[in-house]
């Protein structure tokens, strides 16, 4: 470690020596409570990936083998998907694994995959997965030699390294020391303007209150602005302050500053016990653009091509890709080389992600690093053929990196989705068991599902509501993107909303595909009012007209088994499809006539068309090859109405109903159920926690006052009224846990309101 790297950190020593100096562990120091060790053995294994010769470009199977010696057995400090790709990697380099779990995680996948698990305690987190002591204590229970941490929770907790350091137990990732100091974003710009990285203009300090923010605003930096919180991560305890130009170029945006800066504090000291906040200078037309780095005990450090994460919503990356269609290859030299620096500064020995964001002119600023794996560390397999995690263990083993810097290149392109249980049009979570759970087929250097869940898992408020992690390779970009949609189009989940009409419609953005004009504001520009259905083209909803009618005739053939007669060859029929999200319906009048096989010809007022439609008689997907140029088409069938079925298309989801002309004719006349407006009432629009609630019974409030904060996975929600009124009942306290459409606050009669998440 360097002698700058001492003078530099002098600011924060008393911070950083409060977090590194602890008593040292001792069994008596842990608070036991009994904890059940569960064998499974008996549980089948589950094969390893195929291994693939290294001169393949796809394959994200380790650069040699015969593996190195490392730990005879690993405790995986986490869980879902990450806590399963650990225990893959470390299953083929021939290293038991232990898997921790929570009482909501008893029958978890990672528990099944792993050779040992053992029970921590109650689904609080802080009772569990963030215990140190109830970690420690089943390390010592199972003799496990090292931990990996994956990402989040403890992973990057200087006061666990240092503990696990203290009892001769190996932490799989990098220095308590590097951890600490790039943890504390405070510390970590000055630490990066000290090695050389170029660094956003702001205030070098922590931001003490309000005020302080609002004259730094003001008079030091000038708006826009971004609030963060020095210990943050994860897009928690960050908010944006822009200037009001609608009302007058010089006004600055104070309002949002003020409600930001207590948001984002109290987001941060809920996630992170910390609420220390700084201040910079947001960046116009940003790119959030990284570096992989990889380093070990003997002073190497490399980096790996850089990954482009500008797809975000709530500040939390939702699709990835690299290489970046932005960087051209002296940026990603000057960046590469930047990275490295920093981390060679802080002795770093693993792997870590320097973050930057990248203007319109490549002009880069450092943003942070995470001292941990990425979630998006799949891209990055793809494109170099190596396992970030397989290095990891070599790093921790002690053993010294064989990569050089010249050594490494870029192998085609990849993509990664982010599969959350969420609502994709406000994002808020989703809760429930997976009713029905199909992954796109895993192709080999093509298409890889990371994920901790199969059908029948639970999808619990308590945690992240990441489902998969979805990545695609090709040798070019389009390739891998076409990937990525088959796969999209593949991925079936019944049980919870999720956001894969989201990460569809993005892929198939014609800004997207282009690549040039991504911002991290592109999720905010192109659905400014979250994320709605695409209205259907004439062309698309012909298509849809006959593959749905093919499948009719298919389901209706089936009632014709037994009898002396044929079923009929052609049928004409009206199809009325309803985008369930807008309920707006199409009406489009078909014949459809069943030729040979899997081969059907359309007719209708706008043309004839072949088609072939392979479907297995309700079967989750049809697939068919539309016209003469055999467009690909695939359709989810999701469940059966009295006449027709819902499908998903492109994502979203649809009722299609078939009817003769005069059943068409006919439902004009059916009665449609009202929607009621509920005025009177604020209704929490997710499953959460209610943190504060800012009014009392028999106030009178105005439009856009703040009512209650609700947080959920650990984000603050703020609703507010959209109309005046008095309230009539408060139907919650401060610290209560409520559902989905729980209501909140009731309003005098006279008065109406309804929930705003900002």
């Amino acid at each position: 470690m360097s002698k700058q790297w001492a003078s530099t950190i002098k600011q924060s020593a008393v911070l950083l020596r409060t977090r590194l100096v602890l008593p040292r562990y001792t069994s008596k120091s842990i608070t036991m409570r009994p904890i059940q060790t569960q064998s499974t053995s008996t549980i089948p294994s589950i094969p390893p990936l195929a291994p693939v010769a290294h001169t393949a470009a796809t394959t994200h199977t380790p650069l040699h083998k015969p593996f190195k010696t490392t730990f005879n057995k690993l405790l995986v400090a986490n869980r879902g998907e990450i806590a399963c790709r650990i225990i893959k990697t470390a299953r083929k380099m021939g290293i038991k694994t232990v898997a921790v779990y929570s009482d909501l995680d008893a029958n978890a996948l990672h528990v099944q995959m792993a050779d040992e698990a053992v029970h921590l305690g109650p689904a609080s987190s802080s009772e569990s997965y963030l215990s140190i002591p109830r970690i420690l204590s089943a390390i010592q229970r199972t003799g496990a030699e090292a931990v990996h941490p994956g990402y989040g929770f403890l992973s990057e907790n200087p006061t666990f390294v240092k503990v696990l350091e203290q009892n001769d137990i190996t932490f799989v990732g990098p220095k308590a020391s590097a951890i600490a100091a790039m943890g504390d974003k405070i510390q970590s710009k000055l630490i990066a303007k000290a090695s050389g990285v170029h660094c956003i203009p702001g205030f070098d300090g922590q931001v003490d209150s309000v005020e302080e923010a609002l004259r730094i605003a003001n008079q030091d930096i000038g708006y826009p602005v971004m609030i963060k919180a020095s210990a943050g991560g994860g897009g928690k305890g960050m908010r944006i302050a822009c200037v009001l130009m609608a009302v007058h170029p010089t006004i600055r945006n104070d309002k949002e500053l003020r409600d930001g800066f207590k948001l984002a504090k109290q987001e941060s000291k809920s996630s992170f016990g910390d609420d220390r906040m700084l201040i910079e200078k947001y960046i116009d037309h940003p790119r959030h653009i990284e570096v992989q780095v990889l380093g070990d005990n003997f002073g190497n450090v490399v980096y790996l091509p850089e990954r482009e994460c500008s797809i975000q919503r709530r500040n939390q990356k939702v699709i990835e890709e690299s290489p970046s269609v932005h960087v051209d290859v002296e940026t990603r030299r000057k960046m590469g080389e930047q990275a490295v620096a920093l981390a060679k500064h802080v002795g770093y020995n693993s792997a870590g992600t320097v973050e930057f964001l990248v203007d319109s002119s490549r002009n880069f600023y450092f943003l942070e690093m995470n001292t941990r794996l990425q979630v998006e560390h799949p891209i990055t397999e793809y494109v170099t053929g190596l396992d970030l995690v397989e290095q990891m263990l070599y790093s921790a083993a002690n053993h010294p990196l064989t990569l050089k810097q010249d050594q490494i290149g870029i192998k085609g392109w990849a993509f990664e989705s982010r599969v959350y249980a969420e609502d994709p049009e406000k994002y808020l979570p989703s809760v429930g068991r997976l009713l029905t759970y199909q992954e796109p087929l895993a192709i080999q250097g093509k298409v890889r599902c990371d994920s901790g869940f199969v059908e029948g898992s639970e999808m619990h408020v308590e945690y992240d509501p990441l489902i998969c992690k979805l990545a695609t390779h090709g040798h070019t970009r389009q390739e891998a993107l076409q990937h990525m949609v088959k796969a999209l189009d593949e991925y079936v989940i019944k049980g919870v909303t999720h956001n894969i009409p989201l990460l569809r419609a993005v892929f198939a953005h014609p800004r997207f595909q282009d690549g040039k004009q991504i911002t991290t504001h592109f999720l905010a520009e192109e659905y400014p009012n979250g994320f709605q259905t695409e209205q259907l083209s004439k062309e698309a909803v012909q298509q849809l007209a006959a593959v749905t009618g093919s499948l009719w005739m298919k389901k209706e053939a089936r009632n014709w088994q037994g009898n002396l007669s044929t079923p009929p060859t052609a049928l004409s029929m009206w199809i009325h499809i309803t985008d369930e999200q807008s309920q707006q319906v199409v009406k489009s009048q078909i014949k459809v006539k069943h030729l040979q096989g899997t081969e059907f010809e359309a007719y209708s007022a706008d043309g004839t068309f072949r088609f072939s439609t392979k479907w297995p008689l309700n079967g989750l997907l049809a697939h068919s090859l539309v016209g003469d140029t055999k467009k690909p088409l695939v359709l989810q069938y999701l469940d059966p109405l009295d006449m027709g079925f819902r499908i998903q298309y492109h994502g979203s989801k649809y009722k299609v109903n078939v009817y003769s002309q005069e059943q068409s004719d006919l439902s004009k006349y059916m009665k449609t159920q009202s929607i009621a407006e509920q005025n009177k009432i604020i209704a929490s629009p997710m499953p959460g926690r209610i943190i504060s609630i800012a009014v009392n019974e028999g106030e009178e409030v105005v439009e856009g006052s703040e009512l209650v904060v609700v947080e959920a996975m650990k984000m603050q929600n703020i609703l507010r009224t959209p109309q005046s009124g008095i309230i009539k009942k408060i139907h919650v306290q401060a610290g209560h846990n409520v559902k989905s459409g729980q209501v909140l606050i009731e309003f005098q009669d006279e008065a109406s309101g309804s929930s705003h998440v900002p």
